[in-house]
């Protein structure tokens, strides 16, 4: 009897050591914060919780470019990675759409870390929002749901930018993930390809 009770008593002292040494997927997340680090990225910016595919649903109210850069079904370079394996990618333009873009740092709703400097969300995902444009320092509540935790939370306006935005299709360089319905990439982080 003895022995059944040690070799029990080892068994969960095992599943213990195992599970304290667990790390439900931090490692991962700061690995890929790190390389975003590398690659020029802002630091409080992991994007690890991001859905980078959407549905191709715009928030009501968003209005399309009238003469866009890069027009719908056109291709352009990606020129800023949000995200590793984004930057240098070819893009197709799903839609066009003049609005103002926001950089948000917010606390996330799934008691995750702080995020610093988010690019972006648009007016239209503002809940109750007011017509006019937020400006740097306003807090607004967010209705976006880009990243985990990111619906609901109230956030800090960072930076402010009246210009068009695409939705895009692309396929990430580093994995080769295609990348469909993606919200949001600015006219300035576009180029045309040579």
């Amino acid at each position: 009897m003895s022995w059944k009770k040690l070799i029990l008593f080892g068994a969960l002292a095992g599943l213990l050591v195992l599970s304290a040494c667990s790390n439900n997927g931090n490692d991962t997340a700061s690995n890929e914060n790190e390389e975003k680090n590398s690659e020029g990225e802002h630091s409080g910016m992991d994007h690890s919780g991001m859905d980078m595919s959407g549905s191709g649903e715009v928030p009501e109210g968003l209005e399309e470019a009238e003469s866009p850069a890069f027009p719908v079904g056109s291709t352009a370079v990606i020129t800023e990675a949000h995200m590793p394996g984004m930057e240098g990618a070819e893009a197709t333009i799903v839609g066009a759409y003049d609005t103002t873009v926001y950089t948000i740092s917010y606390d996330p709703t799934d008691g995750g870390e702080r995020v610093e400097d988010h690019k972006w969300i648009i007016h239209e995902e503002i809940a109750d929002r007011q017509e006019e444009p937020y400006e740097a320092g306003a807090e607004v509540k967010v209705k976006a749901e880009h990243m985990e935790g990111m619906e609901g939370a109230t956030a800090v306006i960072d930076s402010a930018e009246q210009t068009t935005v695409y939705m895009v299709d692309f396929t990430l360089k580093d994995s080769g993930e295609e990348v469909t319905n993606h919200k949001w990439v600015t006219e300035s982080e576009l180029s045309s390809e040579e």
